[in-house]
C-alpha cells in the first residue's frame, strides 16, 4: 500500500470514528434535550394524541377534549362554560401553550407525569391515562359572581375563612379558552390580546389596584393591635379637615356632613372618614402599618393558590404625608380582590389567616391521590379581641353605614366599601370596592368575599362600592351560605 492510499484510509477511518462518537453522543447524552426541545413537533403530537385529563368542579369536569378533523394533532382541549371558569382553569392551547391550572398541572393532564406510570411503562415509553385536577370551587358561588358582574369590568373572590378554600374566582370580561385551543387559532389569539378590555388578564389575582377605603380595615387593625386606641368605640384625636403633615393640603371626607371629627373607629368605618384613618396612619408611622399589612399578606410575591398571585403592595419609601394617604388605601398601596378577601377572612376567622388555595386533590385515572391539599392550620395575625371588635364595626357598616346593599336576612354580614381614585389627577373613573364576610348562625357556614369593579356603564357620580360592588358580594355570599 503506497503512502497516499494509507493516509487516505487512516483519514477515512478517523471520519468514521468521529461519526460514531457523534452519533453515540447524540443518542446517549443529547436525546433528552432534543426530545424536550419546544421546536420538536413530535412532543406536541404526542401530547395531543390522546384526550387530556380534566379539571373538576364539584365532581363534574369543566374541561374536555375534542377530536380534530385536520392536521397532525388528533385532540384539542375543549371547555364547558369556558367564560365562566376561565379565571380558574386558564387555557391549554396547541399553539400558545398553557396557563394557570392547565399549565401548572400540564404533565398530569397529558399523562406524562412519571407518577402516572408503572415501571414497565417507563421502560417501554407506553402512554398512560392522564390524571385529573380537583378544585375547591363552588359552582353556585362562581356562577353568582359571574352573573352579578355581568357587563362590568372587574373581579371577585370568595373564600372559606376557616379553611382558606377558594369558593369562587371571577374576572370580567372573560373569554372562552376553546377559541384559542386549536393549532390554527392565531386570529382569535391576536383579537384577545389586542382587546382594550384585556379579557385574558385574571383581575382577581393578577391586577393589583388601589384598594381605597377597604384598606381602612388594615389600618384599624394596626391601631388596635398597637394600642393607639383601646377599642373601636373610643374617640380618636382626628381634626376635620385633617391637613396632611408638612403640607397645606386638607384630607377631606366624601360627605361634609358626616360626624368624622374625633370619630371612633366604628363611626369612622361606618362613614368612611378619611381624616381619621389618614391621621392614624401618620401617627402609627409607615413601619407599623406596613407590619400589619404584611401580616394580612401584602408584599408577598410568592402567594401561590396554586396559581401565583401578583403581590399586593404596601410601599416602603414615603414621607409622613404619603404615609397618611396610605391610610385611606391611596398613594402607592395596591391590592388584588384575593388579598382583600383575605383581609375580611382573617377578621371573620377570629384573627387567624388561613392560606387560600384552589386545588384540593390531584388524582390519577383511578382516582388515587397524587397530591392532596387539605386545610392547613391558619396563622394568627391579630388578637381575638381585635378581630371581634372589627367584626362588630363591619356589621355597623352594613346595617347602618355605607354597605347596606350587602344585607342578607338571617345572616351576620360585615363589610367595608371603598372608592379608589385612579389616573393622573383622578382623571379616570374610580375603582369601586367591597370586602365583606357573612355567617349563617343556623348552619354555621361562613364566607369572605371581595369585589372590585374597574369599569361599568354608571355615571362617575354614581360609582360607589355600595352601589356597584356590594350587590355582587351579596349574591356570592348568599350562594355560599346555601
Amino acid at each position: 500500500m503506497n503512502k497516499t492510499i494509507r493516509r487516505a484510509a487512516v483519514f477515512s477511518l478517523l471520519l468514521v470514528l468521529a461519526l460514531l462518537v457523534r452519533a453515540t453522543w447524540v443518542q446517549a447524552y443529547q436525546a433528552k434535550a432534543l426530545a424536550d426541545d419546544k421546536r420538536n413537533r413530535r412532543n406536541i403530537m404526542e401530547q395531543y394524541a390522546h384526550p387530556l385529563g380534566d379539571i373538576i368542579v364539584a365532581g363534574s369536569p369543566v374541561t374536555g377534549s375534542a377530536e380534530t378533523t385536520s392536521g397532525d394533532l388528533r385532540w384539542k382541549r375543549s371547555y364547558k362554560d369556558g367564560k365562566l371558569y376561565a379565571a380558574v382553569t386558564g387555557f391549554s392551547s396547541q399553539a400558545f401553550g398553557a396557563t394557570q391550572l392547565e399549565g401548572i398541572y400540564s404533565k398530569v393532564l397529558d399523562g406524562t407525569d412519571t407518577r402516572l406510570k408503572n415501571p414497565l411503562d417507563v421502560l417501554t415509553g407506553k402512554s398512560t391515562k392522564p390524571g385529573n385536577v380537583l378544585t375547591t370551587i363552588d359552582p353556585a358561588v362562581q356562577k353568582a359572581g359571574y352573573e352579578a358582574l355581568g357587563d362590568k369590568m372587574g373581579a371577585a373572590v370568595a373564600i372559606d375563612p376557616k379553611s382558606g378554600r377558594i369558593l369562587g374566582m371571577v374576572s370580567t370580561p372573560s373569554y372562552d379558552p376553546s377559541a384559542i385551543a386549536g393549532d390554527s387559532a392565531g386570529k382569535a389569539w391576536r383579537q384577545l390580546n389586542a382587546a382594550e378590555e384585556k379579557p385574558m388578564v385574571n383581575r382577581a389575582i393578577r391586577q393589583p389596584v388601589a384598594p381605597g377605603s377597604t384598606f381602612k380595615l388594615v389600618v384599624a387593625a394596626a391601631a388596635l393591635e398597637n394600642k393607639l386606641y383601646g377599642s373601636v368605640d373610643e374617640p380618636t384625636d382626628s381634626p376635620n379637615p385633617y391637613t396632611l403633615p408638612g403640607t397645606r393640603t386638607p384630607l377631606r371626607n366624601e360627605s361634609a356632613s358626616a360626624p368624622c371629627e374625633n370619630a371612633s373607629l366604628r363611626t369612622a368605618l361606618r362613614y368612611s372618614c378619611n381624616n381619621v384613618f389618614g391621621k392614624i396612619a401618620a401617627d402609627l408611622g409607615k413601619e407599623k402599618v406596613k407590619e400589619m399589612a404584611e401580616k394580612f399578606g401584602f408584599n408577598n410575591d410568592k402567594q401561590d393558590v396554586p396559581v401565583r398571585a401578583y403581590a399586593s403592595v404596601y410601599p416602603s419609601e414615603m414621607d409622613k404625608a404619603q404615609t397618611a394617604l396610605t391610610g385611606i388605601g391611596q398613594f402607592d398601596v395596591t391590592a388584588t380582590p384575593l388579598q382583600m378577601a383575605m383581609v375580611s377572612g382573617a377578621i371573620a376567622n377570629d384573627g387567624v389567616l388561613s392560606a387560600p388555595y384552589m386545588v384540593s386533590k390531584v388524582v390519577d385515572a383511578n382516582g388515587d391521590a397524587l397530591d392532596s391539599y387539605g386545610d392547613q392550620e391558619g396563622r394568627r395575625i391579630m388578637s381575638s379581641s381585635t378581630a371581634e371588635q372589627l367584626r362588630g364595626a363591619m356589621v355597623t357598616v352594613v346595617e347602618e353605614g355605607t354597605g347596606t346593599n350587602a344585607r342578607i336576612d338571617g345572616a351576620e354580614v360585615g363589610g367595608k366599601t371603598g372608592t379608589a381614585q385612579r389616573g393622573k389627577n383622578n382623571s379616570e373613573p374610580p375603582y369601586a370596592w367591597f370586602t365583606s364576610y357573612a355567617k349563617d348562625p343556623g348552619s354555621g357556614k361562613e364566607v369572605a368575599v371581595a369585589v372590585m369593579v374597574e369599569n361599568s356603564d354608571s355615571k362617575r357620580g354614581e360609582i360607589s362600592g355600595n352601589g356597584l360592588a356590594a350587590p355582587v358580594a351579596k349574591k356570592m355570599m348568599k350562594a355560599a351560605l346555601k
